[in-house]
């Protein structure tokens, strides 16, 4: 799915100049927040790592090192599963275009309901929101986890990598679904029913949103992709129809 959703996008240079917009907007706000993150990293590992106070310095400049690191782990972690979220608010009406256009080149949406900008908007934030909390619900845990020796190191990412790649994949496929009139509710569903699928989708974007700047570059195509995903779930054909003869 987005192998070709990268072909879809791909192919087209305005749905390229369509798309990289909000993704570039969205990008600037979170190095900014990562960069806010690594100039204070120091006295928030020290805020939370109290009980070294009294320890030798040697002991305590480790745990505050490692205290450190694990902040900006978790700090990566939730800016990859809040990014989408975040963009596809930015860019609703920008990667809803690029979607209904993927669409259009597939036979478009037969049982479309159509809802003024201000609805889709707030639609779009309280899905958002709502994915925002779940995903803080998880990367919780798994930033204590992340403590852990040998499970922290080994197996912690790779539950990480299948929780952000879920969520990612719920967060992009929120366009085609409200295009439907089908709220987080009814997309969730949907999506559990082709979890492989879904993971599979979810996962490969997640990790090419690890890339540097491939968040930004990639998001368009993701929602592409995303776009077919959406379909395959709801049970519509993904392929171009055939042109008459």
């Amino acid at each position: 799915m987005l192998f070709r959703g990268l072909a879809v996008y791909g192919r087209s240079p305005r749905l390229v100049l369509l798309g990289i917009v909000p993704a570039v907007i969205s990008g600037a706000l979170y190095l900014a927040g990562l960069a806010t993150l690594i100039y204070f990293s120091d006295d928030l590992a020290e805020l939370v790592t109290p009980f070294a106070d009294g320890w030798s310095e040697s002991a305590r400049t480790l745990v505050r090192l490692i205290a450190g690191f694990a902040l900006l782990g978790v700090g990566g972690l939730l800016g990859v599963l809040t990014f989408t979220a975040i963009t596809l608010v930015i860019g609703d009406p920008f990667y809803e275009k690029i979607s209904e256009r993927v669409e259009e080149r597939l036979g478009g949406v037969p049982d479309e309901v159509e809802l003024s900008w201000w609805r889709s908007l707030r639609r779009s934030i309280t899905d958002a929101a709502r994915l925002l909390v779940r995903s803080v619900l998880f990367g919780v845990p798994l930033f204590v986890a992340g403590f852990l020796p040998i499970v922290g190191q080994f197996v912690v990412p790779v539950i990480a990598a299948l929780v952000a790649g879920w969520f990612l994949a719920m967060g992009l496929v929120g366009v085609p679904f409200q295009r439907r009139g089908l709220r987080l509710a009814e997309r969730q569903r949907a999506l559990r029913a082709h979890r492989p699928l879904t993971l599979g989708f979810g996962v490969a974007v997640f990790l090419c949103f690890l890339i540097p700047l491939g968040a930004v570059l990639l998001t368009p195509a993701a929602v592409a992709g995303a776009t077919l995903l959406a379909r395959r779930t709801l049970g519509l054909s993904i392929d171009r129809p055939a042109a008459p003869a």
